[in-house]
């Protein structure tokens, strides 16, 4: 990955940041981050805002646009629109449960695979989110300060459906806490179709 792309990569997985802050993870001059940010910015893939931080004069924070969020993978999401519609069209809102559910079926049974050798909490959600980024989610996990586990989904690559049909949102979440087991509770803290820059799931030992 080149020095913009990383670039790209650290707004989408950190949210807004400064020149000097991306300068400083990349290893750059303030200067050369903000001629990366002003190329991508041309080509409509960031926009800027200045933040009053809490000293001194405002900040310029970088960000992707939706061009910008739409250079990672989305799953063919015009095609799966349209076999959305088809199946609402052709089945009705049964038939949307019912292919909702054997996606349920499928993940479910794929994770708990990956988690069958996981003799913690936290070995579980490390390998949910293992399992998670390989789909196209960009998942991690962070320590929360009481505790518990924050699984973080930088990127949504089924985005387009979940607008469309909410419930796949509602049977990722019940999966989660299906595999996860009855040790935790699993919620959603942040929603990406409710304005959130990201979906991320708090969880919380029992």
């Amino acid at each position: 990955m080149n020095t913009a792309d990383q670039i790209l990569f650290l707004l989408k997985t950190r949210g807004p940041q400064t020149a000097q802050q991306l300068a400083a993870m990349l290893d750059l001059t303030s200067m050369g981050a903000r001629r990366h940010l002003e190329g991508w910015q041309e080509k409509g893939l960031l926009s800027s805002e200045d933040r009053a931080d809490k000293v001194g004069r405002p900040a310029r924070y970088w960000l992707l646009t939706e061009t910008g969020h739409a250079r990672f993978p989305d799953r063919h999401a015009d095609l799966t629109l349209q076999l959305l519609e088809q199946v609402r069209s052709l089945f009705g809102e049964a038939g949307l449960d019912k292919l909702i559910s054997a996606r349920e079926t499928s993940s479910e049974a794929l994770y708990r695979e990956r988690l069958a050798n996981s003799p913690t909490l936290d070995d579980k959600v490390a390998h949910l989110a293992q399992a998670r980024d390989e789909e196209g989610y960009m998942a991690e996990v962070q320590p929360a300060a009481d505790g518990s586990l924050l699984l973080i989904e930088n990127h949504c690559p089924i985005c387009a459906a979940a607008r469309v049909c909410q419930g796949f949102c509602r049977s990722e979440l019940e999966v989660f806490q299906r595999v996860l087991g009855p040790d935790c509770t699993v919620e959603r803290a942040e929603h990406a179709l409710a304005g959130a820059r990201r979906c991320v799931y708090l969880i919380k030992p029992v």
